[in-house]
C-alpha cells in the first residue's frame, strides 16, 4: 500500500455505505438521500477496516497492450465518477439561472400533471419546456430560476437546455445566464 498512488484511493464517509459485486462489475453507494450504482470497468478494492476504496489498474477481462493505455486513463475517470456519486446520494444539487434582458419573464404553469415552465424571451411566441419528474423548479420572481435534484447529470443538463433557448449575446448580455456565469461584453460599432 506505500507504493500506491493516494490519488487513486477514496475515502468513504461515515453515513455512506458501499456495496461492491466483482461479478456483475457494479458498485452500490447509499447515502441519506438516495441510492446510485455503478457499472465499473475497472477492479476495486474496498478495505472496510480502513473505509478506503482502492481503484486498480487492471481491468476485468484480458486486453491487448493498446488498450491498457486507455484503461490506465480510466482509473482516473473512476476515481471521479465515484466521488460525484458521493456527493450526489449525501446531498442535493441546485443550479441558479438568470433571466437578463426587457420583458424576459419566466413562470412556472400551474394545473397540469407534468412539469412545465412558461418562457417569455423577446421572441413572437412563448416556450414551454418539459421539467423532467425528479427535479424541482422554483421560480422565486420572474427573472430567476431555480432547479433542485439528486442526479447532477440530470440538473446540469436540464439547465444547459434552458439556458441553450437563448445564450447571452455579447452587447447587451441579454439572455439566459448561470448565476456565477461572467459574460465578457464587447464594444459596439463607434459613430
Amino acid at each position: 500500500m506505500k507504493n500506491f498512488l493516494k490519488r487513486y484511493l477514496i475515502k468513504i464517509p461515515n453515513y455512506i455505505a458501499v456495496f461492491y459485486c466483482e461479478q456483475r462489475q457494479t458498485l452500490l453507494i447509499q447515502g441519506p438521500v438516495r441510492k446510485k450504482l455503478l457499472t465499473l470497468q475497472i477492479q476495486l478494492e474496498v478495505l472496510k477496516d480502513e473505509k478506503l476504496i482502492k481503484v486498480k489498474d487492471q481491468p476485468f477481462v484480458n486486453v491487448s497492450n493498446k488498450e491498457k493505455k486507455t484503461m490506465k486513463s480510466l482509473r482516473g475517470t473512476t476515481v471521479a465518477l465515484i466521488k460525484q456519486a458521493f456527493l450526489e446520494v449525501s446531498s442535493s444539487v441546485c443550479k441558479k439561472l438568470n433571466l437578463k434582458g426587457v420583458g424576459y419573464k419566466v413562470f412556472p404553469v400551474e394545473n397540469t400533471s407534468i412539469n412545465l415552465i412558461h418562457l417569455k424571451l423577446g421572441y413572437s411566441h412563448s416556450i414551454y419546456l418539459k421539467i423532467p419528474e425528479n427535479l424541482r423548479v422554483h421560480c422565486y420572481k420572474s427573472d430567476k430560476i431555480f432547479l433542485f435534484g439528486n442526479d447532477y447529470n440530470l440538473v446540469s443538463s436540464t439547465s444547459a437546455l434552458i439556458r441553450s433557448c437563448k445564450i447571452p449575446e455579447p452587447y447587451k448580455g441579454k439572455g439566459i445566464s448561470y448565476s456565477n456565469e461572467i459574460i465578457k461584453l464587447k464594444e459596439g460599432k463607434k459613430v
